[in-house]
């Protein structure tokens, strides 16, 4: 299966355009994400979107948005002028994920987060520092030590097979 998760920087203006055969929608545009390591030059990369989503990013994204995208890698062969051929990776957009909590779905479903924005406190939140001082502890100790001897292990008779345990 061929599944891409990453952490972008939109660093150019998507661009829609439609086919020629049915007009369907298509965008793409230019990321930019961290190298594997500190000293590593960040990574440039073609996303490309396809119908409802490729309207969606074009609308709704511009350089310096910070994104999680997830799609599938694919590798296109290019024809150099110089007369090589060039390989490079493009990701197809499934879903776009803003850093702010909102996704934008290849469906056309919206998909909203709870954001420390959008949270509503819940009234039947109760302080753990109150909790933990109105309540006592409802452990019972131990009567005797644990003894791993044969005879004091359960067997199988008096284990009740019959219970379901969830």
């Amino acid at each position: 299966m061929n599944s891409c998760i990453l952490m972008v920087t939109v660093i150019g203006n998507p661009e829609l355009r439609y086919t020629q055969d049915n007009q369907t929608p298509v965008t793409q545009m230019l990321v930019e994400f961290q190298g594997g390591k500190p000293e590593d030059p960040p990574s440039t990369l073609k996303v490309i979107g396809w119908g409802n989503l490729a309207t969606e990013i074009q609308e709704s994204y511009t350089p310096g948005d910070r994104v999680v995208i997830e799609g599938r890698l694919k590798m296109e062969t290019i024809d150099r002028p110089e007369g090589f051929k060039e390989k490079r990776a493009e990701l197809v957009a499934a879903r776009i994920h803003r850093l702010d909590g909102t996704a934008k779905v290849s469906n056309n479903v919206i998909k909203e987060t709870v954001t420390p924005a959008t949270r509503k406190e819940s009234k039947n939140v109760i302080n753990l520092d109150t909790y933990k001082s109105s309540t006592k502890s409802t452990i019972a100790e131990p009567e005797s030590e644990w003894s791993n001897s044969p005879s004091s292990l359960p067997t199988i008779s008096d284990i009740d097979l019959d219970e379901i345990p969830f």
